[in-house]
């Protein structure tokens, strides 16, 4: 029988949503064809459909790409050009139904090369029902000297974080994702980066992380993350999935996550804090700007499929405002406006409507064949420095040391 295959990213979310989909547009169209659906961890999708060649020689037809991967798969000649699909018949209210930062990442060579599919920038989750708390509020000003609220410097987030740190409790003060699979300890450390006022590109349009601003973003990020009066013990063990997880089971007050975790521990059933937490923009250094990182999924068609008018179709359906919302309600994150402004949504997830906030705030990674290598280079710098005594700027100096070589 006659298939299509789509590599999905492995999440629960995304896996229910997708087959739902799938279902509709079948029976709304009177199409019989099978969909193979494969969850596929990070590291295994990347290789499947670009390293592999899957998308390019046909044995994926749709996949789960994010945009850190755009840039690769468009100059591997993995995935389709959508332009011509979309002019000929756009995906409903294309462009205006998303936030222009939504659209941008893949836009290349005047091509476009994928739908958006989820979203959600960094942010601090944090626990509403703790820190409005009368008692606790009144314990922490005796201990601290000022009104307990969100942190709004890394001072006050080291402070907040061991004030809540309460192991016979199994509660910690937050949880990070140092997990190193490429991904979210760099994250975390551009983050960290960017809200000391730095950069990852010099005045000479380049990557580096030569800079006070990385010297002082490494020696934070390796003391924070290796502090046991504040951070969850397992968060060397947790990829973004499993920290998320770990906050819906009430372990910690506070957690830099993706806004899709804070969205999940409201809607996914086995969560402990529905109705208990909120976001916030994260903290900064004193005289420097909030930072949040937008790095999100898209739907790509692989350009060796024999199936292109049908995975197009399918991707119109599977970007509608009604199928944005679905995924919602299932625990991914719609990227559509009307989703962000819904009254249902907000209703289920009170502070939906501050994706827009966080997106005004919203860095994006450098666009470059050499950024995955780039990647990998930072992850093993920080897996080094949270493991070892190496001075940060040491590690920072063999890093753009390593980076030049391949730039």
């Amino acid at each position: 029988m006659e298939k299509i295959r789509i590599a999905v990213r492995k999440f629960d979310p995304f896996e229910s949503t997708l087959q739902k989909l799938w279902d509709l547009f079948c029976l709304q169209n009177n199409i019989q064809i099978e969909a193979e659906m494969v969850p596929l961890e990070l590291h295994d999708l990347y290789e499947t459909t670009i390293t592999k060649k899957g998308l390019k020689e046909g044995k994926w037809d749709i996949a789960h790409l994010n945009t850190d991967w755009i840039y690769d798969a468009v100059h591997e000649k993995a995935v389709l050009d959508l332009y011509s699909f979309i002019a000929a018949n756009p995906p409903e209210n294309y462009p205006y139904g998303w936030h222009k930062s939504l659209l941008k990442l893949q836009q290349l060579d005047n091509g476009t090369y994928g739908l958006p599919f989820h979203d959600g920038p960094e942010c601090l989750i944090y626990r509403k029902d703790l820190f409005e708390d009368q008692n606790e509020q009144e314990t922490f000003k005796k201990q601290y000297g000022y009104e307990l609220s969100t942190p709004k410097t890394w001072k006050e987030f080291v402070e907040i974080a061991s004030f809540f740190n309460r192991p016979e409790e199994n509660l910690y003060g937050c949880i990070f994702a140092n997990y190193p699979d490429g991904h979210n300890m760099v994250f975390d450390f551009c983050l960290q980066l960017w809200t000391r006022g730095g950069s990852l590109i010099n005045h000479k349009n380049q990557i580096s992380v030569l800079s006070k601003a990385a010297i002082e973003a490494l020696d934070f990020y390796r003391k924070m993350v290796n502090d046991p009066t504040a951070v969850h013990p397992k968060s060397k063990e947790f990829d973004s999935v499993q920290a998320g997880l770990a906050f819906a089971k009430e372990e910690a007050a506070m957690a830099i996550n993706w806004f899709g975790f804070a969205s999940m521990a409201q809607v996914i059933e086995e969560s402990k804090v529905k109705g208990k937490i909120d976001i916030t923009s994260l903290p900064s250094d004193p005289n420097h700007k909030t930072a949040s990182l937008n790095v999100y999924w898209l739907y790509t068609i692989g350009s060796g499929s024999k199936h292109k008018k049908l995975a197009y179709d399918f991707l119109r359906f599977a970007t509608t405002s009604e199928s944005d919302k679905l995924l919602t309600k299932e625990g991914g994150i719609g990227c559509r406006k009307s989703t962000w402004k819904d009254e249902e949504i907000n209703a289920l997830i009170p502070f939906y409507h501050k994706l827009e906030m966080l997106h005004e705030n919203a860095f994006t990674l450098p666009q470059t064949p050499i950024w995955p290598k780039v990647c990998e280079f930072i992850d093993h710098m920080i897996l080094k420095a949270i493991n070892s005594d190496i001075p940060s700027a040491q590690l920072l100096e063999e890093t753009h040391n390593n980076i030049q070589k391949i730039e």
